[in-house]
């Protein structure tokens, strides 16, 4: 029986970082994943690598070329006779790089000397964990030991039971990075991240997208005013949004597919080419073993750790999608990271206040700290300062002056308590944000420091003065 100081069950960004942090700190580490890939071969990276984050930015980046190509280039003089879509090739753009990028984890493993174990794990007790093979070039069933085990064993698409995934005319966000042909009619069921990314680009490719949105409004976690703003945007793309309304049923027949849904008007019916069911993840626990070994898991099935991600198992630690909260690919690294040096006797801590969120729309969104609404419901008195990327140099260039950047700041004291922004690049632009949080800074500190010109960054500059109504552009 293989003997290890650490075993990480899951590959993904929380497992993989874990496994590599503990090895980069003297421990004997081993990994244990089950994924296969597209390619019908064991890869690292979970989700966010393989079916998540990275193939569909990939997409997104390539839809809007083609978008851009299409309809904006021509205000830069730029003329461009015919245009066309090879969707083949799309695609085969974004598998090698998503190949590129696990195999790249793979390498990673091989130098800091963690032992990658392909296999379905099973926890036995907290010392013990079973794996079973998932792939036929690694047959072999073994048992291991570990001092130290870290679940990462992330989320997985929530299911509807009105409409069953078969991957074909009603997909998860998997089966939408696939489609062989653009749809001409796509319904996305869910106004979240994963729905409009998807629906968007599936938009930009020639695709009429319905997106139905179970609540009154779009992106809820938004401030109010980005959503707002979004939620506009989004629509003049060509978006058709439709709220309070939830799917009924998914009829096909001789060809012609229709998607019944409700809405405060009662029975509608829809025609569509696909479905793309994008209400949510849910915890991934299937085949652990969790409960059986004596691991407390909620009623939403997320696993119940402390402070310190320590699960009711001693020993045993949980990180990432499994133990829920903000389900994003850095938040369960940092968690890895900090598991891996508390385990190895440091002080490995994660600042959930500064965790930032980006959704790669066009123009992109990104925020980190407290909305508007939320200080308002805690009753914290805070200042606002907006700027317009209208009225900034480097947008107007670029011919990008949608959206706007906005800064929270507490009245009395001026530290920054959120940061907001939607327009060109937001996801880049979030970082200052984070680090300015971060050493609790104030937005006067934002505000008395140099921003080159022209950058978009200046807008961040200017949101800050706009804090103490002091804007120099607008």
């Amino acid at each position: 029986m293989q003997e290890f100081d650490v075993v990480v069950i899951g590959g993904g960004p929380g497992g993989y970082v874990a496994a590599i942090r503990c090895a980069q700190l003297g421990l004997r580490t081993a990994c244990v994943d089950a994924w296969i890939n597209k390619q019908d071969e064991p890869a690292l990276g979970g989700t966010c690598l393989n079916t998540g984050c990275i193939p569909s930015k990939a997409l997104l980046d390539s839809s809007e070329h083609f978008h851009r190509v299409q309809h904006r280039l021509g205000v830069h003089g730029i003329n461009v006779k015919e245009c066309t879509l090879d969707l083949a090739t799309m695609i085969k753009r974004k598998d090698e790089i998503v190949r590129g990028l696990t195999g790249g984890v793979a390498a990673l493993f091989l130098k800091n000397k963690v032992t990658w174990i392909k296999g379905q794990a099973r926890l036995l007790n907290n010392t013990q964990i079973e794996i079973s093979p998932t792939h036929p070039k690694h047959p072999k069933q073994q048992t291991v030991q570990a001092k130290h085990i870290i679940i990462a064993t992330g989320s997985a698409p929530t299911p509807l039971s009105s409409l069953p995934i078969d991957q074909k005319n009603i997909v998860d966000s998997t089966g939408a990075l696939d489609f062989t042909e653009v749809p001409k009619r796509l319904a996305v069921i869910g106004g979240g991240v994963i729905g409009l990314e998807l629906g968007s680009v599936w938009q930009r490719l020639g695709s009429e997208v319905t997106v139905l949105v179970r609540g009154t409004n779009l992106l809820g976690k938004c401030d109010e005013t980005v959503a707002t703003e979004a939620q506009r945007l989004l629509v003049q793309q060509g978006l058709d949004l439709r709220f309070n309304a939830s799917p009924v049923a998914f009829n096909s027949k001789n060809k012609l597919s229709q998607l019944v849904y409700r809405d405060t008007q009662g029975e509608q019916t829809l025609k569509v080419d696909k479905v793309l069911v994008a209400t949510g993840r849910s915890p991934n626990t299937h085949g652990l073993g969790a409960r059986a070994a004596g691991i407390q898991i909620d009623d939403k099935g997320f696993i119940i750790v402390d402070h310190q991600w320590r699960t009711s198992l001693p020993n045993v630690y949980a990180i990432g999608d499994v133990i829920g909260g903000a389900m994003l690919a850095h938040k369960a690294s940092e968690e890895g990271v900090a598991i891996a040096e508390r385990i190895a006797g440091q002080s490995g801590h994660v600042n959930y206040a500064t965790i930032p969120w980006v959704i790669y729309t066009w123009p992109e969104i990104a925020w980190v700290g407290e909305t508007a609404q939320a200080l308002r419901d805690k009753g914290i008195e805070y200042k606002s300062g907006s700027f317009p990327f209208k009225a900034n140099g480097r947008a107007r260039a670029m011919d990008e002056t949608n959206g706007f950047v906005k800064i929270l700041a507490d009245a009395q004291t001026d530290r920054i308590l959120g940061v907001h922004v939607i327009g060109p690049y937001a996801s880049e632009m979030i970082a200052e944000a984070v680090v300015a949080m971060e050493f609790s800074a104030s937005s006067e500190d934002i505000a008395r420091t140099a921003h080159a010109h022209p950058t978009l960054s200046e807008a961040m500059h200017e949101a800050a003065l706009a804090v103490d109504k002091r804007t120099l552009h607008f």
